[in-house]
């Protein structure tokens, strides 16, 4: 019967500890860029113009209908070789991962200005409101709430995400498990300590994201 040990680890604590680091560092960098790219992406999918919204509509699908860990490998071998330009492990996994979140930012942002009545728009372009203000002055404050608890799930999927950082041996905590896990031998020690340092982070959003779709509903 395996006998658990997780005293091995513990000279191992500054490795888990930067790995966690690197982990939120690089959650953090996608969900402001995919965001922002979400948002660009749902204002413009809106457009009348087919020539500006329909090559965001097909990045949209695009990217949604691809396997995250498929855009990381390909960004990262078959992008520099198209473009001919050098691109390191960081670069392509910041795109790869960006790029994806914000397909399905966009769709949240996109599906949050839809749900907003549309005379209050014409109301206030009857005001004198540009299309610009109208949208940052009336749609998207109203819109932001509704959108908030999705776009905050989504971001808990980011940082899901980046455990796949580790197939380009960038040193996120998923990484520096397994190299801890084959220096000591201890792999169920070293992956359950991995899932928990996880749900210590992901639990408390979760319940938060709960919350505010609770707040919502009344």
């Amino acid at each position: 019967m395996y006998e658990w040990n997780f005293g091995y680890l513990w000279q191992y604590r500054q490795l888990f500890a930067n790995g966690l680091m690197v982990t939120v560092g690089y959650s953090l960098l996608c969900i402001v860029l995919g965001m922002a790219v979400g948002l660009i992406a749902g204002i413009g999918g809106l457009a009348k113009t087919r020539l500006l919204a329909l090559p965001l509509t097909w990045y949209v699908e695009l990217f949604r209908a691809t396997p995250v860990l498929v855009l990381i490998i390909w960004f990262y071998y078959a992008l520099p070789v198209l473009i001919g330009v050098a691109m390191t492990a960081s670069v392509a996994a910041v795109l790869a991962l960006s790029l994806y979140g914000g397909a399905f930012y966009s769709e949240i942002i996109r599906g949050g200005i839809v749900s907003i009545d549309a005379g209050q728009s014409d109301a206030a372009r009857a005001l004198g409101m540009t299309r610009f203000q109208v949208m940052r002055r009336v749609v998207l404050p109203q819109a932001l709430r509704r959108m908030t608890p999705p776009l905050m799930n989504q971001s808990i999927m980011q940082l899901k995400n980046t455990s796949l950082l580790s197939v380009l041996a960038l040193p996120d905590l998923v990484y520096q498990g397994q190299a801890v896990a084959h220096e000591t031998y201890r792999p169920l020690e070293a992956y359950t300590l991995i899932a928990l340092m996880y749900i210590a982070i992901l639990l408390p959003a979760s319940k938060l994201v709960r919350r505010l779709e609770s707040q919502r509903a009344k």
